[in-house]
């Protein structure tokens, strides 16, 4: 067996011209454009350049873009008056603050800080509440464009038993309730879970999301199930996911790619998320399936 491949690229691109369309229709009917402000602190090089790739998908789609790059030893009271100044400014639909901060800002009091309804990245104790309890809210942005990719793949996912790897907030909780709302059986492992390959083996979903390169190997993959490797670990050899990709290939009825698979679906699930928030501020009608 060889596994089909997920095309994150090409599902990225098909959601981007998607909420390109519906951008139009909300600038007709509102007079305005939705508005996403990005924040960067310091210069790391990888959050650079996500924060441009961010900016240039959210002009593409017609949207407002407002970038705020602040130095490295930007104090946490700076970053909180940035916050509140962007949670009252009315072409602000979205807020992101590109994580990691440096060392001398709590991160949990930035993301405390965003208005909910603005939170876009999904990462606010209320967002995560609304998901827990099935209220509409914001879904982080990696587990989101997860399940929109498994949806294209397999379709219903009634019933399906799914494995999630990894345990963190911003993928692996909540791809979890993503899929209980699926009506998936779920189960959350992770690097400590005993026998861990066995409870991998019954699957007919694996997520992984644990940050170790390799980690599931190929002969913990159910024949015929779909993989979601979420893991982007720079190695030697470049970059890898938490799959041990060439064997689970060999084995996964469908399977992303590292790089190409998950990553394009965040952005485009951030600049979806960016025009819903939009959309209910100004009561705006969008596709249910967006």
């Amino acid at each position: 067996m060889s596994a089909a491949i997920i095309d994150g690229k090409a599902a990225a691109q098909a959601l981007r011209d998607r909420i390109a369309d519906e951008v139009g229709r909300f600038r007709s009917a509102t007079r305005r454009a939705p508005g996403l402000a990005v924040v960067l602190v310091g210069e790391d090089p990888a959050s650079a350049v996500y924060v441009r790739s961010k900016g240039k998908a959210t002009i593409a789609a017609g949207m407002e873009s407002f970038e705020h790059r602040l130095p490295a030893d930007t104090s946490e009271e700076h970053l909180l008056a940035l916050v509140e100044k962007l949670n009252h400014d009315p072409t602000v639909d979205g807020i992101l603050v590109q994580l990691p901060l440096p060392a001398q800002i709590d991160e949990s009091a930035i993301i405390l800080a965003i208005d909910p309804d603005k939170d876009v990245d999904g990462f606010h104790p209320v967002n995560a509440g609304r998901l827990a309890t099935g209220l509409p809210g914001f879904v982080p942005c990696t587990p989101l464009g997860c399940l929109k990719l498994l949806q294209a793949a397999l379709g219903d996912l009634r019933g399906k038993e799914a494995v999630v790897v990894g345990r963190s907030n911003i993928v692996g909780k909540p791809m979890a309730l993503l899929l209980l709302g699926a009506d998936c059986t779920v189960t959350l492992a992770h690097s400590r879970t005993r026998d861990l390959p066995e409870v991998v083996r019954r699957a007919d979903i694996v997520v992984a999301a644990v940050g170790r390169p390799g980690l599931v190997r190929g002969e913990w993959i159910k024949p015929g199930a779909a993989v979601i490797d979420v893991g982007i670990n720079r190695t030697e050899g470049g970059l890898t996911g938490d799959v041990d990709y060439p064997a689970a290939s060999a084995v996964a009825g469908a399977i992303t790619p590292v790089p190409g698979g998950v990553g394009p679906m965040t952005i485009a699930c951030l600049i979806r998320n960016t025009l819903v928030a939009a959309a209910r501020r100004d009561g705006h009608l969008l596709p249910a399936d967006l």
